[in-house]
């Protein structure tokens, strides 16, 4: 199921917006059995919301509604070295500690992710998951929720179940473990909340080290309940054993029944 309508971030307080931000095609999985969890799936650079849907519609299970937006061309401040359309809106800075952090950006991109998720029934599981780019914007909203509010001070409206990132990186991460030390109820939602690192060792766009060190911080900070693997001779694509664990780790995660194809 597709809807076309492109759309902005409603509900958000987008306090020093340079100018409005806008989203294109969302892409739905409907689930095929019982509705028990709603991903909202974020792609990467130069892909779209109907490839994921794609591969997601493919994949044993049956409960699960994925949601995959498409962010559509930005007028850009983002890098000159990018040669297509860039799906989600942040820059991706030097993806280094020194590099800058485009928090306007990334809470821009969490507070539609979280939009989408808001309009699910109060009985469903709620995660986040993306490539890429994608896995970095999933992460930033997986701290938000920690938190209760963005990085700019609006409120956060959902709660996050479950948090996958393949071949991303962790944005915003400095001060990340004070941050989650300032309050109980922040160390006590990182210590439960679950998030899959997925890592090839030959990813020669978001190299292999950014992915080890984000899972670094993280558990520094205090998500306890972080799997990172890594996989051997994987570039910056993904591959059937890597959704393969996904599967195993969100039907173990969420409680979600299998199917076989």
């Amino acid at each position: 199921m597709n809807y076309g309508s492109s759309s902005r971030a409603p509900g958000f307080v987008n306090r020093t917006a340079r100018r409005p931000f806008e989203f294109g095609r969302t892409h739905v999985v409907k689930p095929k059995g019982r509705h028990q969890a709603t991903i909202v799936w974020l792609h990467g650079l130069g892909d779209n919301g109907a490839s994921w849907s794609q591969l997601l519609e493919t994949l044993p299970l049956p409960n699960i509604k994925w949601i995959c937006p498409t962010a559509i061309q930005p007028d850009l401040w983002l890098l000159s070295w990018i040669p297509f359309a860039l799906p989600v809106r942040f820059d991706v800075g030097e993806l280094s500690e020194d590099g800058s952090d485009d928090v306007e950006g990334m809470d821009v991109s969490a507070a539609h992710v979280a939009n989408l998720l808001s309009t699910e029934p109060a009985d469903i599981k709620l995660g986040v998951g993306g490539f890429s780019m994608g896995a970095a914007t999933a992460l930033y909203s997986a701290t938000c929720c920690i938190y209760g509010k963005y990085g700019n001070g609006s409120q956060y409206p959902v709660h996050i179940s479950a948090v996958i990132g393949l071949s991303g990186w962790l944005p915003c991460s400095r001060g990340l473990k004070s941050k989650v030390e300032v309050s109980q109820e922040a160390t006590r939602r990182a210590a439960v909340l679950p998030i899959l690192l997925c890592h090839g060792r030959a990813d020669d766009v978001v190299p292999y080290k950014h992915g080890e060190k984000s899972a670094e911080v993280l558990r520094s900070a205090g998500y306890r309940n972080l799997c990172f693997r890594s996989y051997n001779g994987l570039g910056h694509y993904t591959l059937p054993e890597e959704m393969d664990d996904v599967c195993k780790w969100l039907t173990a995660r969420l409680g979600v029944a299998t199917s076989r194809n």
